[in-house]
Formats: structure tokens, C-alpha cells, sequence
């Protein structure tokens, strides 16, 4: 394990999770916005060098770091889109959780306007209320959720509607 990597991975993940603090706090995404970017170009270095920071790599927690900060890299879907084909095989290697491949594949899709696989992604409603992003054939969403290890959509949805007072 590359102890100093995950090292990193760790200060950078706490660092994206206090700058998604504050802009809850105050309303003001600048600081988010430079960290995301920061977080982004280090990822990126990383990658070239290493390959997917998986399991063996950098820990399970490293590994669960280094998704977070591809999945907040929204300004970057080539890089989005390039680790989604590195946490497939990661995944079949037992180096990535099917969980972390679920909701890269529904940001990756709903980035490109696509229906989204397995209903991890929400947005705001016209009226402030929020709901998932379209999700394609929604008859199978729970079998999908499922064989990612996923909560059915109804329990995730009573989850994510929780955390917004406004959504219900």
C-alpha cells in the first residue's frame, strides 16, 4: 500500500467535503470551486502515474477518496468518463466497489443528458422540490440498484429527500 498517496487522498477528500461545508453555510461556491479544480489536476497526475488509486493501492478508504473526488470533477467529464472505464475493471478485480461504478455511471450519463442507470442522481424541480434525475427503464431500477449493492430507489429516495427540508 502507498501509505503517502493515500495520505493525500485523504487530506484532499476532507478538504472537498469542508468547501461543500461552507458553501452550505454561506452560499458562496468560490472556495469549492478552487478546490474541486485543485483536486481535479491532482487526480489527474495520479491516474497517469498509478493507474485507478484502488483497493490495493491506497486502502478502501483511499479508494473511497479518490472516487469522491472523480465524482465531484464535474468539470472535467473526459477525466469522469476515463475513470469509468478504469473502476469497470477495477471493479471486476475486486479493486473498486460496484457502488463507486453506479454513481460515476449515472453522473457520467446525466453530465451528458442521458437517462441515468441506477437513480443515484437528484436535481431541483421547477418548484425547489428534489427528484431524481430521469432514470431509463425505471421497471429494473431496483434489480440494478441491487446487483450494485445499492438500497432500493424507495429508500434512497426517502434518504436524499431527508437531507433537503425543502424537498418534500
Amino acid at each position: 500500500m502507498n501509505h503517502d498517496l493515500a495520505a493525500d487522498l485523504h487530506r484532499r477528500a476532507e478538504q472537498d467535503q469542508a468547501a461543500r461545508q461552507r458553501m452550505l453555510e454561506t452560499g458562496d461556491g468560490r472556495d469549492l470551486v478552487r478546490v474541486d479544480a485543485d483536486n481535479t489536476a491532482w487526480l489527474k497526475q495520479a491516474i497517469a502515474a498509478h493507474g485507478w488509486l484502488g483497493i490495493s493501492l491506497v486502502g478502501e478508504q483511499g479508494a473511497d477518496e479518490a472516487w469522491l473526488l472523480v465524482q465531484h470533477a464535474d468539470r472535467d467529464l473526459d477525466l469522469q468518463r476515463q475513470v469509468l472505464d478504469l473502476l469497470q475493471d477495477a471493479v471486476a478485480d475486486g479493486e473498486a466497489l460496484p457502488r463507486h461504478l453506479a454513481y460515476l455511471t449515472d453522473r457520467v450519463r446525466v453530465a451528458a443528458d442521458e437517462p441515468q442507470v441506477y437513480g443515484t442522481q437528484y436535481i431541483k424541480a421547477p418548484d425547489g422540490k428534489l427528484q431524481p434525475y430521469t432514470v431509463a427503464e425505471p421497471e429494473l431500477l431496483d434489480a440494478r440498484r441491487a446487483a450494485m449493492g445499492l438500497e432500493s430507489a424507495a429508500e434512497y429516495d426517502r434518504r436524499m429527500r431527508g437531507r433537503d427540508p425543502e424537498a418534500i
